[in-house]
């Protein structure tokens, strides 16, 4: 009998071993920024490979339960956390993992370090970058369109002072509607007497982090009128000073196919206090403030998520021998691991470049095209990295074998995880629709060719000479497929929207990974990343960028065939 036991993947300091972060930084900010933030970005790299994971590990295998009733039958509904997922918590705060934001010391850059350490947190925090996304979310929103009445919780939600520290839900979606937010039933009536105050009651199908001290949310003040424009934005403070819950009945916890340290639950409101915020009817419009920051969030988790399997995948591969060697010297695995980087990679450069426009943007030193374009690459980051990511977990699963197929592995939880980032903040369907009403209502398509254009031109390299021209033929093909959904009618460009979103994340993705390349090659043998930069920059734009096919009449009866059910 053998005595073999095949030893498991190890992670190091995940700040000092990231090339491509390194590298970022070192391209983006100046080196007085980079050596402030260093050392805590390397700090909490060296923690997301020891006391976080182990933090994560102890919150996954005690999740949070709903206890109902006291011990006398009096109706108290609690939610019982474990003590890490309460740790994760704290140490959030004193992370600053959402006060950097906010702090600005760096001014526009400060979301760029504020992001970093998000993307070092997030795959060693039990997804508890989630009800840090929604805090940050709320945090900018009631700094836009907040006043002197909501100035305190934007004080808790930006500290890093773990005893103050406020985390915010984020309580949209109702049975009626989902995504689509204007079928919003909850009704606000005003309490007399009381500027602002109102009392909600309705149902909320789906409430993540629901022991939050509070949540944003929307309802229609009584009267209002249906659609969209009848809805609000109100900030909800879900206990009174006893912890008791004010209004708020929790229905039950959601079993889920990730995400399972994170309580999510159904909750019905019946009277329950909320503080009108941004205006009466101005709802949809102003929530977008808040959407833009959760959908970055989401975009970067999805990016670390994909980086930390990869770094698993790679470790492993040097331990595990199969057929007398290492798959780190197999070539199709190799082959394999190549591809999924040039995946990482693609949606890092996207991610992070969106993130760099959000802080230009709240710095208010954006410039109008930049505001424009901003809007249209918020929804591609977010809808293109989210399916990167559970197709790069996916094969790291594999990667694994039959181990990753284990859950005591670790391995299967990253696929998990990853399915729902694909989800929040709009599907990809949805978020393919709302690319359409950006470029219905502003310039932004222009301004994207033209970005992506200039970006080539300047690349000043023979040697990146064809794979620009792989990009200039890929804005060729988009440039080609908008002039004929342009001419088309709204069921051609709605059934077109979701290969039309993916060629513009594609084609945006591949022109940053160019420049990112060419800057290094300009730095020569002081940039050590500068040859897997440009091999995959290379491999990025060798694949098929803007794939269209005819979303004629004729081609949508074929398709609505195809999705139909066969005969019963």
């Amino acid at each position: 009998m053998s005595d073999f036991f095949q030893s498991g993947p190890a992670l190091g300091n995940q700040y000092d071993s990231d090339d491509l972060l390194h590298s970022f930084l070192r391209w983006r900010l100046p080196d007085a920024v980079r050596t402030d933030i260093e050392p805590e970005l390397r700090h909490l790299g060296h923690r997301a490979a020891t006391d976080l994971l182990d933090l994560a590990d102890a919150a996954e295998a005690e999740p949070p339960r709903h206890v109902p009733y006291d011990a006398w039958g009096r109706r108290v509904d609690r939610i019982v956390t474990s003590d890490a997922w309460r740790a994760l918590d704290r140490i959030s705060a004193v992370e600053g993992i959402v006060a950097v934001a906010y702090e600005r010391a760096h001014g526009e850059l400060s979301r760029v370090d504020q992001l970093a350490r998000l993307y070092l947190f997030h795959p060693s925090s039990a997804v508890y970058s989630c009800p840090l996304a929604m805090t940050d979310g709320a945090a900018r929103f009631l700094e836009v369109h907040g006043d002197a009445r909501t100035r305190p919780a934007f004080e808790h939600l930006t500290t890093r002072d773990p005893a103050r520290f406020w985390t915010s839900g984020q309580w949209m979606t109702e049975r009626t509607g989902g995504s689509d937010v204007s079928r919003t039933s909850t009704i606000a009536r005003v309490v007399d007497g009381v500027r602002g105050e109102h009392r909600l009651y309705g149902a909320k199908w789906f409430t993540s982090a629901t022991t939050s001290q509070m949540a944003m949310t929307l309802a229609r003040i009584e009267g209002a009128p249906e659609g969209s424009r009848g809805l609000s934005v109100f900030l909800i403070e879900l206990r009174e000073p006893d912890g008791s819950l004010r209004g708020i009945r929790v229905d039950r916890l959601k079993d889920k196919l990730g995400t399972r340290a994170l309580p999510t639950a159904e909750l019905t409101l019946d009277g329950t206090p909320a503080q009108l915020v941004g205006g009466a009817g101005e709802g949809v419009r102003k929530i977008a403030t808040l959407f833009n920051v959760t959908r970055v969030y989401n975009a970067v988790a999805a990016v670390s998520t994909m980086r930390r399997a990869i770094a698993l995948a790679r470790d492993y591969a040097e331990r595990r021998v199969a057929f007398g060697k290492p798959l780190a010297e197999q070539p199709l695995h190799v082959e394999t691991l190549a591809e999924l980087e040039v995946e990482y990679r693609a949606g890092f450069h996207l991610a992070f470049h969106v993130g760099m426009l959000l802080g230009k943007d709240e710095c208010k030193s954006a410039s109008e095209e930049e505001v424009q374009l901003l809007r249209l690459l918020i929804p591609l980051a977010k809808l293109y990295t989210g399916k990167q990511a559970v197709a790069v977990a996916s094969e790291v699963v594999e990667a694994f074998g039959g181990a990753g197929y284990v859950e005591d592995t670790g391995i299967p939880r990253l696929l998990r995880d990853a399915q729902v980032l694909a989800i929040w903040e709009g599907t990809t369907n949805v978020l393919s629709l709302d690319v359409l009403r950006v470029m219905e209502k502003t310039d932004a398509l222009t301004l994207f060719l033209a970005d992506v254009r200039t970006r080539i031109d300047r690349l000043g390299h023979q040697a990146f000479a064809r794979p620009a021209e792989r990009v200039r033929s890929a804005l060729a093909e988009i440039e080609q497929h908008a002039n004929r959904a342009a001419r088309g009618d709204a069921a051609f460009r709605e059934a077109g929207a979701r290969r039309f979103a993916f060629a513009l994340a594609r084609t945006y993705a591949a022109s940053l990974l160019l420049e990112h390349a060419a800057w290094c090659a300009n730095r020569g043998s002081a940039e050590p990343d500068a040859a897997r930069a440009a091999v995959a920059a290379a491999r990025c734009c060798e694949r098929e960028l803007a794939r269209f096919r005819d979303e004629s009449a004729e081609s949508r009866h074929e398709t609505r065939l195809l999705a139909a059910r066969g005969t019963d």
